[in-house]
């Protein structure tokens, strides 16, 4: 079986983007520095804290990992791709919408579609795009 899993890059702010995530998505929160990295000696002293990766892993299987990019200095947010957050439940996605805009840009608020009986886009205040749907009844079956 094939699947595909969002890598996130973050201009030195990736471990507090991910404490939030785990607090809206929940899953089980791994992170790891450059300075933890075994048998690395030669890791200059400011890098020392940025996450070399980060994950959060679902019960169903489902994985969004990340870090920081060490060798970008200027983040902006990220252009040509959005995660998409998927669900069968209206009330949830209006969670994790409200949620993710809190301090970030909404797009598209989340509205009925005719594929949708919710469906919305935000940048979050990390620069991460975002795509809420909710599962239709026939999306479903």
């Amino acid at each position: 079986m094939a699947a595909f899993y969002p890598y996130l890059f973050f201009g030195g702010n990736c471990r507090e983007a991910f404490a939030r995530y785990e607090e809206i998505f929940g899953g089980e929160l791994f992170i790891m520095t450059m300075g933890e990295v075994p048998d690395q000696e030669d890791v200059p002293e400011e890098q020392k804290d940025l996450v070399i990766h980060a994950a959060i892993k679902f019960d169903n299987g489902a994985l969004l990992m990340a870090s920081d990019d060490p060798m970008n200095d200027s983040f902006g947010p990220v252009q040509g791709m959005q995660v998409t957050y998927s669900t069968e439940d209206l009330a949830d996605a209006n969670r994790v919408f409200d949620a993710l805009s809190e301090g970030g840009n909404v797009m598209q608020p989340l509205i009925e579609t005719f594929f949708s009986p919710g469906f919305g886009m935000v940048t979050d205040k990390f620069g991460t795009p975002w795509m809420i749907v909710t599962e239709s009844p026939e999306q479903q079956g």
